[in-house]
């Protein structure tokens, strides 16, 4: 959730560190620092509330310059934002860290180290391995072996960075539950939580695995797993480049991304369906189709708005494959007694493939007798990638703004396509996958079309600007989607919205209509209209405010005080993605209007590496 920076080179690292920071902000953090050991041997810290820009408006050449040095964007856990919690932090004047994660057994390590005689300045976990490092260090000189015999005294997740007086040229960096990735360079070599913090230095990077611990200087990179034995990992070439983070025309991150989706979804399909129109055997990699042949039922573990992803895949596998099909949001799946069915299939789905719940909940499942494992995410590097038996990439490019957009259709998008995979097995004749497989080259040009409503939209929002509450509404595979608006809504415009199936809004919900409360109803053209319009006219006699996403307009003598939006027409299997759009389009543009922070919206962050 936070971000990692550090650098060692033959050049003053201190622009480097800053850059990277500010390409990790669409992160979501509170508090920015950096700390760097100077010409004179000593480390120098800065630290600042608010964006980077604050702290960069503290440092100049002539206070802080280094060849080598760690920087952080901190999302609170422990402790306030404040500058005192920010990182990095510090034991004495020789120890300096930055953390992701989070420590589970720091009080008691804190207590044992009060008592040892540490003071602590901070009420963060990060503090006690700082202190903890330098209890070893006065047992053991070396500073390798300090750090191992420091990390094994921690529970919990953690990326670590360490920058130690003595050994002025080395950084040391671990990675438990929470990703680093190491740039390689000409005579430097970099450390990050995320390689587009170091796109502007370096495409060569090296992705650590699970366990593993850096040695980094200048000139080498030595890398150790989990037992301290030497290991080589294969570097990759990103073809990403510099420019990639840019906003381009857009104001926003969140904007450009929505605008994007077509050539995303377009992406996802690409070199998936032969000419014939048949999806490709090796949709997921490493022959997986044997396995996938006896899958006879699914669990889906996902949080946010991966899960509402599963949740409209459920619809799919079991209505049109008929394979029984769970979907669990993953912080809770954990902590349950789970039944495992034979020949189940068990789909992670998360944008990093590192999100902390998700990667928690696949490893239990691996120690359980699923079938076969399989990741669905955007990052080939990811935990959830390696770990898995198989990985479906969606293929979506970088995702900047913190409210999840292309992520979320081109997940749908690849599931479209291991419903076709499984569906070859149970029961699928070669028209039926023909059929849904032209579907899928429609997906695109009907997405465009959808985007063309966003002037339409954007006259919408002025509806919600005094708003504090509101209610969104659907039927069937169709209620995943109005969830992931009523989401879209709250995370950036903080207009406290909820989402029910339109039949469950008597049972309780309907006590909170008034002529204060909208009410977005998604309306598509498919067997269950009929009984949409009854609840319509309900929220109506009760003067609720109604706002309607329509696929063929209503012809109803109150229609005159509904605000409709008429969405392009198309199945109920590419339906879902094409509603999906406008209600993305109605939370920016409204969030537009109430002025809060778009691509990182308070207390929020992209990628959530704890749990």
């Amino acid at each position: 959730m936070c971000g990692i920076v550090a650098a060692v080179a033959q050049r003053n690292v201190v622009p480097i560190l800053i850059k990277g920071l500010k390409r990790l902000e669409y992160r979501g953090y509170d508090s920015a620092g950096l700390a760097i050991i100077d010409s004179n041997n000593q480390i120098q810290r800065c630290r600042s509330v608010g964006k980077v820009a604050a702290l960069e408006k503290e440092i100049t050449s002539e206070v802080l310059s280094g060849n080598i040095g760690i920087a952080h964007t901190r999302w609170a856990t422990h402790g306030k934002p404040n500058e005192t919690n920010a990182h990095p932090h510090m034991s004495g004047a020789t120890i300096a860290i930055v953390h992701n994660g989070i420590i589970e057994n720091y009080l008691a390590l804190r207590h044992a180290l009060i008592k040892a005689g540490y003071h602590f300045e901070s009420e963060t976990d990060t503090e006690i391995i700082a202190h903890l490092l330098d209890q070893q260090l006065k047992k053991n000189k070396d500073y390798l072996a300090a750090v191992l015999n420091t990390i094994q005294q921690l529970e919990g997740t953690f990326a670590l960075v360490f920058l130690y007086q003595h050994s002025p040229n080395d950084l040391i960096a671990v990675r438990k539950g929470s990703p680093l990735v190491i740039g390689l360079g000409i005579g430097e070599n970099f450390i990050a939580s995320d390689h587009l913090a170091l796109l502007p230095v370096t495409q060569q990077f090296i992705y650590l695995h699970e366990g593993d611990v850096a040695h980094v200087s200048s000139e080498k990179v030595t890398l150790y797993d989990s037992k301290g034995e030497i290991v080589h990992r294969v570097p990759h070439h990103s073809l990403l480049q510099n420019e990639v983070i840019s906003k381009g025309k857009y104001r926003h991150f969140m904007e450009k991304e929505i605008f994007e989706q077509p050539e995303a979804v377009n992406a996802a399909l690409e070199g998936r369906i032969h000419d014939n129109h048949q999806v490709l055997d090796k949709v997921c990699g490493f022959q997986a189709v044997d396995r996938l042949a006896n899958i006879c039922r699914i669990q889906i573990v996902a949080c946010g708005t991966s899960y509402h992803a599963g949740l409209i895949a459920r619809h799919w596998l079991e209505t049109l494959v008929g394979l029984p099909c769970q979907v669990d949001i993953a912080s809770e799946f954990r902590y349950r007694s789970v039944l495992v069915e034979p020949n189940t299939l068990f789909i992670t789905l998360s944008q990093s493939g590192e999100t902390a719940d998700t990667l928690e909940a696949l490893r239990e499942a691996k120690t359980k007798k699923y079938a076969a494992t399989l990741t669905i995410c955007n990052v080939s590097e990811s935990a959830m990638a390696r770990e898995s038996d198989f990985v479906l990439l969606t293929r979506a490019g970088p995702e900047i703004g913190v409210a999840s957009t292309k992520a979320f259709t081109t997940q749908l998008t690849v599931l479209l396509l291991l419903t076709a995979l499984l569906g070859r097995h149970h029961g699928w004749d070669e028209k039926q996958e023909e059929e849904w497989v032209n579907q899928l080259r429609r997906l695109p040009r009907l997405l465009e079309e959808t985007l063309t409503l966003d002037a339409s939209i954007q006259r919408l929002a002025k509806v919600f600007v005094d708003k504090s509450d509101a209610l969104f509404i659907a039927r069937g595979i169709y209620f995943p989607v109005a969830l992931e608006g009523a989401l879209k809504l709250k995370e950036i415009s903080y207009i406290h919205a909820e989402a029910y199936p339109a039949g469950e809004l008597k049972h309780g919900p309907l006590a909170l209509v008034d002529s204060n409360m909208p009410v977005v109803a998604l309306l598509p053209s498919n067997t269950l209209l009929g009984k949409l319009k009854s609840t319509i006219q309900e929220i109506f006699a009760r003067g609720g405010q109604v706002i309607l996403f329509v696929q063929d307009p209503l012809e109803e003598e109150n229609t005159e005080v509904y605000e409709t939006i008429v969405l392009p027409k198309a199945s109920d299997v590419l339906s879902p993605l094409i509603f999906t759009i406008p209600l993305q389009l109605l939370a920016y543009h409204v969030a537009i209007l109430k002025g809060t922070d778009v691509d990182q919206p308070r207390n929020l962050a992209k990628s959530v590496t704890v749990e």
